[in-house]
């Protein structure tokens, strides 16, 4: 589920060691599995058709593995993850639904870079690309660089000391590099891969921006500069307003706009100042002397020419997995039931003591459960103190872990949707509809997978009768979420669109073994930590907006989320597999049933609110 900017307090926390997991970690070390039954790592095998614990356990500890490199959109983790259900969904015998005939649709995220054929002269004499100078890329080609004076600019990131705006304009500005933010590791290289500059404001109409800091760097790493390992789309975020505000500043009164200001603006963003990186003795050679020391801001250079080979490649590291059973029904198999996940998690972060963060926030949970999960402000989380013993017992070293795995967070919805494609392939009879399956990138970057689809669907977007979409159906526990349990599952929205949709919600729960308690206290506003505006954070809400029924499943929020612990040993598999088969039935009962009407302009609400 995609995060709303919750506080990573529990970060600080657990790198100053102030958590522990008490006796629950010796009892770990003493057996294969932990206190849930679960052992830290599971090797491949085959699944059935059923849906039940170990097939849902088998693909989950595949799925999650620190292999798959936090599965983030725009990284090559997500395609590592898109390839996985790709190939399980073919493997299946379910068809296509992807763009030309594939399983994928795949979104225009590009990888920008400049090639080694760039080239760099001053006063005609050539400056060595990767030994003394690295173009920087960022998200467009920069301006021509034709014959430009050198100037230089002063330090960077201290104004004190450079040239103005005016004399910096159409300038190759060259500057010292920040004393404070000096760059030598391989992670500092890798960090600043979008650009070394000075603020931007002072030097918009430069015509290049170098700075003299690549003797830090190795030949390798500056080959990384320029094989980049984020891809990304040129469209503003969903929902951002034009010009770039956001947050509170998007809200405020506009004030008066200077229309040629905003067209220079504009202009700058179109084709920015080159971003270049210099070695000692290349900028020497700029300012015709043996070495840099004693420049003085405002000091003339050379002339430079030069020929940065910018390019955009496309990646397959943003995308949707889109496949179908057909239905049954010669009519009705031209209709379709969506069932959801998203295949995306958050990536790699700071490496922390993965044990200790777990521990931290296994009792801040408690915490917020005593509190009626409310927020807790830094006088409550500094009290919490466990004796670190406990887990260096079990784990003498700390475990230093960088990958967030996401289990849960939507390991559990995109696995449980693919058991249930497996497990509806084994239907001798399909339903009358056609089920289209769909496992959408980009939720936690903003909802992008799913709305492009919905906005370049592979089918008809009015032939979609319903959308399920499973985001965290693999914890809500007592320890989790207030109302916890073995039986627990959130719903939300499924009366919002359609009262029919809603009302088979519950009578397909009826007919369960056990029925699960359906809790719809997320279709209304809720003050818990975290909990803001649920109906807005998954995929699902796209295709709420082009006119289709939905109804979302998830089972809460927990300690584990978005953090390096969401891992699969933590997840609750009789209880995820119990809502993965209630989830199936949901599925078939809507492809033979009556499509779900709309209610018009008032949403239903359900009898009876479930706490």
């Amino acid at each position: 589920m995609r995060s709303f900017g919750l506080a990573r307090l529990s970060l600080a926390a657990s790198v100053c060691g102030l958590a522990t997991l008490p006796a629950l970690l010796a009892a770990q070390g003493a057996a294969k599995t932990n206190q849930y039954g679960n052992p830290a790592t599971l090797k491949p095998a085959p699944t059935t058709a059923a849906i039940n614990v170990r097939d849902l356990q088998i693909r989950l500890y595949q799925f999650a593995d620190d292999s798959m490199l936090g599965r983030q959109v725009g990284r090559v983790g997500n395609m590592k993850g898109t390839d996985m259900i790709a190939a399980e969904v073919k493997r299946l015998g379910l068809l296509p639904g992807g763009d030309n005939g594939t399983y994928f649709q795949t979104l225009p995220y590009h990888r920008r870079k400049f090639t080694d054929h760039s080239r760099l002269t001053v006063d005609g004499n050539p400056i060595e690309w990767n030994t003394d100078f690295v173009a920087v890329p960022g998200q467009r080609a920069p301006r021509s660089i034709a014959g430009v004076e050198v100037v230089f600019g002063g330090t960077q990131g201290d104004s004190t000391t450079q040239i103005s705006s005016a004399d910096a304009v159409g300038k190759f500005v060259v500057l010292l590099p920040n004393p404070n933010g000096a760059r030598g590791g391989q992670g500092q290289a890798f960090a600043v891969r979008g650009g070394s500059a000075a603020p931007r404001s002072r030097f918009d109409d430069a015509v290049a921006i170098a700075v003299i800091d690549l003797d830090a760097l190795t030949p390798a790493q500056r080959v990384a500069l320029n094989e980049p390992i984020v891809a990304s789309q040129l469209a503003a975020p969903r929902g951002a307003p034009v010009g770039g505000a956001t947050g509170a500043a998007a809200s405020r009164p506009s004030a008066p706009v200077d229309s040629i200001a905003l067209l220079k603006t504009q202009l700058a963003a179109l084709q920015p100042p080159a971003t270049i990186r210099l070695t000692r003795d290349a900028a020497a050679r700029l300012f015709k002397r043996r070495n840099i020391d004693g420049l003085s801001a405002g000091l003339k250079g050379g002339t430079v020419t030069a020929s940065l080979d910018f390019v955009e490649l496309p990646t397959e590291w943003a995308r949707n997995v889109v496949a179908v059973v057909p239905g049954s029904d010669p009519v009705l198999k031209h209709q379709y039931v969506a069932i959801g996940a998203h295949n995306d998690h958050v990536g790699i972060t700071v490496p922390v003591d993965k044990d200790s963060i777990r521990a931290f926030n296994i009792e801040k949970n408690k915490l917020l459960l005593a509190n009626n999960m409310q927020g807790l402000g830094p006088e409550i989380l500094s009290t919490i103190r466990v004796n670190m013993d406990s887990i260096r017992q079990v784990h003498p070293k700390a475990r230093l872990d960088s990958i967030n795995n996401g289990a849960d967070d939507d390991g559990s919805g995109s696995m449980g949707v693919l058991e249930i494609a497996e497990a509806m392939m084994a239907m001798p009879v399909k339903p009358k509809r056609s089920t289209l399956f769909i496992w959408h990138t980009g939720e936690e970057g903003g909802l992008i997978g799913s709305a492009f689809f919905t906005r370049n669907p592979t089918v008809p977007i009015d032939s979609v009768v319903a959308q399920l979409n499973v985001d965290m159906i693999g914890r809500g526990r007592a320890e989790d979420v207030p109302g916890g349990g073995p039986d627990y599952v959130g719903v939300v929205g499924s009366f919002f669109d359609s009262k029919d949709l809603g009302e088979t919600v519950q009578a397909v729960n009826t007919k369960q073994a056990k029925p699960l308690t359906l809790d719809y206290k997320f279709d209304e506003p809720i003050a818990w930590s975290g909990y803001n505006n649920i109906y807005g954070r998954s995929d699902h809400f796209n295709y709420a907006q082009q006119g289709v029924p939905i109804a979302f499943f998830f089972t809460g929020l927990h300690g584990d989320y978005h953090q390096r612990s969401d891992e699969p040993e933590f997840i609750d598999y009789p209880h995820y597999a119990k809502i993965a088969n209630y989830i199936k039935d949901l599925v078939v009962e809507v492809g033979n049933g009556p499509r779900p009407r709309l209610n018009g302009t008032k949403p239903a609400k359900p009898r009876v609110i479930v706490p």
